[in-house]
């Protein structure tokens, strides 16, 4: 079966976790795609911590159906090399600050004079343009300046870091994978690539569609915790059971909150719903009720209703359950590198009927691919070896 994406080369100059989750999406669906590491190491994503016999456990995560050449595109025969890649390539991707592969004679416009059907995709922390482009920044720091982390944390609290990473994956690596996409069905019309300038701050505050729609409704600036969506209101929160563990609650349809009040005796809350001054005391009575039995009794209590009621689960949890089983959306590298442990991996989370992803767990050991590509190019034996006598490769 031909998946949609066949035919199309990318070079991956990425690292860690937003560039390369990119291209393990377009290598899911069918794309070719070639790290090109630095020989001294390769990708820093390889011995990130934690460390299973000395590789990361999170470097397969975001790496499979991958292959790798190693060039030093600071001397200039990798250089040549990879302009040579390019004239064959449809894809560039690279995470490097603003203006590192302009130094090295290797930016878009370069490139473009070699190949003008080239797409050429920056992820960068907050652009190429702007009196920030130069500064570092992790996703942290993105989500503090777009607004994300002041309204992520309990009512009164102080703001709370995600558990994930919400503006290299929703930031970064998803809307790359747009940015190309999208660049690639426009040269279908045209013929010619382009420049895809994707920031992640820029990306974080495109998610906040919603509440600054919420901001201007109101009238007044969203509060940490005590909004609608966030935990200001009864119908849809998180609460505590009798063993420590929660259940979430999402009855925001007035259907769901009546049916939820009702098994739970206190159809007096079902009008009040949305009764700023009743919330405090709503949420009180319920926490106490929740605590009355433990997270699986009141998943079994509400199992037969339709209210959006569902547990919180372990990561351990989430991968076990029969839904996410159901779905493909946990495979497993079994016993990593003969260690005796298993790697969780995300499976492919886009269903097509016609040309499915397929996640092959084929993950690149550094450089392996390298004598290959270059042959294929037209590098000869010998200039291969010169290559790697003077560390070209």
């Amino acid at each position: 079966m031909s998946l949609p994406l066949e035919g199309i080369r990318v070079l991956d100059l990425s690292r860690y976790l937003p560039g390369p989750f990119c291209t393990q999406i377009l290598a899911d669906f069918g794309a070719e795609v070639i790290k090109v590491e630095d020989p001294r190491g390769g990708d820093l994503g390889r011995t990130l911590t934690p460390c299973i016999e000395g590789e990361s456990a999170r470097f397969p995560t975001v790496n499979r159906n991958k292959k790798s050449i190693t060039l030093d595109l600071k001397q200039p025969s990798g250089k040549d090399i990879f302009s040579q890649l390019v004239a064959g390539a449809d894809v560039v991707v690279d995470q490097f600050r603003p203006g590192v592969m302009k130094k090295m004679g290797l930016d878009y416009e370069a490139l473009k004079a070699i190949n003008k059907g080239i797409i050429y995709c920056a992820i960068t922390g907050y652009g190429w343009t702007g009196p920030m482009k130069d500064a570092a920044g992790h996703d942290l720091n993105y989500l503090n300046l777009a607004g994300v982390t002041g309204m992520t944390g309990v009512y009164k609290g102080r703001p709370a870091m995600s558990g994930v990473q919400i503006a290299d994956i929703a930031g970064g690596t998803l809307y790359s994978v747009i940015a190309i996409l999208l660049a690639l069905a426009s040269r279908e019309k045209t013929g010619e690539g382009q420049f895809c300038d994707v920031a992640m701050l820029d990306c974080s505050i495109s998610l906040l569609a919603y509440t600054l729609g919420e901001w201007a409704g109101w009238g007044k600036l969203p509060e940490m915790g005590n909004d609608v969506l966030t935990g200001g209101y009864a119908c849809y929160n998180v609460y505590e059971t009798r063993d420590g563990k929660h259940v979430s609650l999402g009855a925001v349809e007035d259907k769901f909150w009546a049916k939820f009040c009702q098994k739970l005796d206190r159809s007096e809350y079902v009008k009040p719903q949305w009764n700023t001054d009743l919330q405090p005391d709503m949420q009180a009575d319920i926490r106490s009720i929740m605590m009355t039995r433990t997270r699986d009794e009141w998943v079994e209590f509400f199992a037969d209703d339709d209210i959006c009621f569902t547990p919180v689960l372990t990561m351990e949890e989430m991968c076990n359950h029969p839904q996410v089983v159901a779905r493909d959306m946990i495979l497993k590298l079994v016993n990593f590198k003969d260690s005796g442990r298993d790697i969780p991996l995300t499976g492919v989370p886009i269903k097509l009927s016609g040309t499915p992803g397929v996640a092959q767990l084929d993950f690149p050991t550094l450089g392996q691919d390298t004598e290959a590509i270059l042959k294929a190019v037209g590098y000869s034996d010998r200039q291969v070896a010169e290559f790697r006598e003077t560390g070209v490769i």
